[in-house]
């Protein structure tokens, strides 16, 4: 065998090494971490397309929870990870988009060092008010805020959370002035807005619906761009204060230099599974809509996402420390 023909072999079974590792991937369990604490929406989310793709792939998917940090554990420990497919990353709009736009000097860079894969579902959240101040619409309530400045409060479960996002959004785009109100989570900022120390809270619709349908807080609108299909009654604040979007989402994603192959075969199995009547199903009891994309769209999104945080950040003076 000459040099050339040994050398030209060489190189094709180098190039072959991906391919190959794809046809027999998965060949062992695959490790799903989800930089939240057991229990919240993103773990039970992650566990209900975990199941369905274990199932599939005849390998288990295992949900490893690493919380800690605002999401900041796990996401160094997936971007550490050996790049071959075994480690995935349960990405939340917090991690791939709030905090890149929000917080300086992050130990990772979504577009370095993630491979993003699809998003998998999203929620609109509900914009709700304490029953007694008097707004029946986002309408009055954008109304009353103007004839009060500084004397409403809105909630949130923490500096830089979906909702001082959403509080700080509706303050840039009505041209009002709330005040906002950090919690240690949704429940108790729930407790008071009930009881009047706080006016708004813009929060899950799995909390409050409840509340709003037994009439101890009124539900006036949802925060996605258009009406939710599981809340059709309810219109969206955009209706109100035009270009006010703010939803939480989920999605996967792979450490940066995993074999295309292997990315490929992974989102096509996570594609499928989203297609699945009884995940979508299960997705909807957890108030979640489906949102199978491709990676290219999934990428654009969240950089969309990164750039309109940062400019709301900016405008409202928001920086997580």
């Amino acid at each position: 065998m000459g040099f050339a023909h040994a050398t030209a072999l060489f190189v094709a079974t180098l190039l072959a090494i991906p391919a190959q590792a794809a046809e027999s991937y998965p060949s062992r369990p695959i490790r799903l971490l989800v930089p939240s604490p057991p229990g919240g929406s993103p773990d039970i989310l992650a566990r209900i397309t975990a199941v369905k793709l274990s199932e599939q792939m005849k390998q288990q998917v295992v949900v490893d929870n690493r919380a800690g940090a605002s999401g900041i554990v796990g996401l160094e420990l997936a971007k550490h990870a050996p790049p071959d497919g075994y480690t995935v990353l349960f990405a939340t709009a917090t991690t791939f988009a709030s905090l890149p736009a929000l917080k300086a000097n992050l130990p990772y860079d979504v577009e370095r060092d993630f491979l993003p894969l699809t998003r998998i579902a999203w929620v609109a959240n509900v914009m709700t008010v304490n029953a007694n101040i008097g707004a029946n619409s986002v309408a009055d309530l954008v109304k009353l805020a103007k004839a009060k400045p500084g004397q409403l409060n809105y909630g949130s479960a923490g500096n830089g959370s979906p909702a001082h996002l959403a509080g700080a959004m509706l303050n840039v785009l009505a041209g009002i002035d709330t005040v906002h109100v950090p919690y240690k989570g949704a429940a108790p900022a729930m407790t008071d807005l009930m009881a009047g120390q706080l006016q708004i809270l813009i929060t899950s619709p799995l909390v409050a619906m409840p509340h709003g349908r037994a009439g101890r807080i009124k539900v006036l609108a949802t925060t996605g761009a258009k009406r939710d299909p599981l809340l059709p009654e309810l219109p969206p604040v955009a209706d109100t204060v035009p270009g006010y979007e703010i939803v939480q989402w989920w999605g996967y994603a792979l450490p940066a230099r995993t074999p295309r192959a292997v990315a490929q075969r992974l989102h096509g199995e996570i594609v499928t599974a989203l297609k699945n009547p009884d995940v979508r199903t299960a997705l909807q009891k957890n108030g979640a809509t489906a949102h199978p994309e491709s990676p290219a769209e999934f990428a654009a999104f969240v950089k969309a996402e990164r750039e309109r945080i940062a400019k709301v950040g900016k405008q409202a003076k928001i920086v997580i420390d």
